[in-house]
């Protein structure tokens, strides 16, 4: 997780040196602001992927046990 938040502070920082090159109305600065926002959004899409408790963990390895089993109403 930390990798991707190292790789949207490079963006930031080459998204701005690009908008002070281009201007901030230019094409290449409103492409490397996507590039940041993509990056934001994959890191908020991987916050909310919860890791798997050790009895789903058990559960996945050994679906047919009695405490796996589940029951319809």
């Amino acid at each position: 997780m930390n990798n991707i938040n190292e790789l949207i502070e490079k963006e930031l920082e080459e998204a701005r040196a690009v908008c002070d090159v281009s201007g901030a109305t230019s094409k290449e600065c409103a492409a490397a602001w996507d590039a940041v926002e993509e990056l934001q959004a994959e890191a908020s899409h991987q916050k909310q992927d919860k890791p798997k408790t050790s009895f789903q963990v058990y559960c996945d390895d050994n679906p047919d046990a009695a405490e796996c089993r589940l029951y319809e109403d």
